[in-house]
């Protein structure tokens, strides 16, 4: 289908804009938050429930420089080796979502440190507050007309302004579906039911590392990029290697046997 695009700008005042991909960014965060002091209520979150907004604050900052440094060194290299001083032209696009799982990662292990916790005690309730903030940043792509899928005659089609004239899948919109929406109802309901820390948040990787394997499929590769063996892209490479860890987080944390006692009936 086509249509009259959606302003990326919410408003402006002056040079100052207000962009949708931001406020995405922004709702995710919130609602991160919110999970988080639920998670705090139910006795699930370990650490004091005013140490949340810290907590928020350093995921912030593991996210951005994590997903960054990715970009730049496994996904456009090239360019930037060329450019360096763009590296930290953070604005003009360009972050990648597993290296952002990898900053938050170790946010979340300082953090976890910190306070004297064990990583799955925090880390299984960064997987359940943070996975619908995927929706929100995939629905911020899909507003900026990027991350488009490939050309299709399907009846999901859009035509996107910088994709061309052919309708294209709207890949941004599967995503956060499949890994903001179905994944986060996933994880919501396992981690009421789960008897140890850390099943929710290696489940998570399992998760995202599938779905996103599949809707590759279906999303245009990188230009800079395209396709390895002829038929895989970056994003599948990097999901390839997050199931397995997966599987092995899986297992450390069934013989680590962390109680969790905060559901139980």
């Amino acid at each position: 289908m086509t249509q009259e695009w959606i302003d990326p700008v919410i408003f402006s005042v002056g040079p100052l804009q207000v962009r949708w991909y931001g406020a995405m960014y922004v709702v995710g965060f919130l609602v991160g938050g919110m999970l988080l002091k639920y998670l705090a209520n139910r006795k699930f979150w370990l650490a004091p429930k005013e140490s949340i907004d810290q907590y928020v604050t350093w995921l912030i900052f593991g996210m951005f420089i994590g997903a960054r440094l990715t970009y730049v060194f496994v996904y456009n290299w090239d360019y930037y080796s060329q450019n360096f001083s763009d590296v930290f032209s953070v604005w003009k696009g360009g972050l990648s979502f597993h290296g952002a799982v990898a900053g938050m990662c170790v946010s979340t292990w300082l953090f976890a440190r910190k306070h004297g916790l064990h990583f799955f005690h925090v880390a299984d309730c960064m997987a359940v507050a943070g996975s619908p903030g995927l929706f929100f940043g995939r629905m911020g792509n899909f507003i900026n007309g990027e991350l488009y899928g490939r050309v299709t005659d399907s009846w999901a089609g859009v035509v996107f302004p910088g994709g061309g004239p052919f309708p294209r899948h709207p890949s941004q919109l599967y995503e956060g579906v499949l890994e903001g929406i179905v994944l986060f109802v996933i994880l919501f309901i396992l981690h009421r039911r789960q008897k140890i820390y850390g099943v929710t948040c290696s489940i998570f990787l399992m998760g995202y590392g599938a779905f996103r394997f599949v809707v590759e499929f279906f999303r245009e590769p990188d230009t800079q990029l395209g396709y390895y063996l002829g038929y895989f892209t970056m994003g599948q490479i990097l999901c390839l290697v997050m199931i397995p860890i997966s599987l092995v987080m899986l297992a450390y944390a069934k013989k680590l046997n962390l109680p969790s006692v905060a559901y139980r009936e």
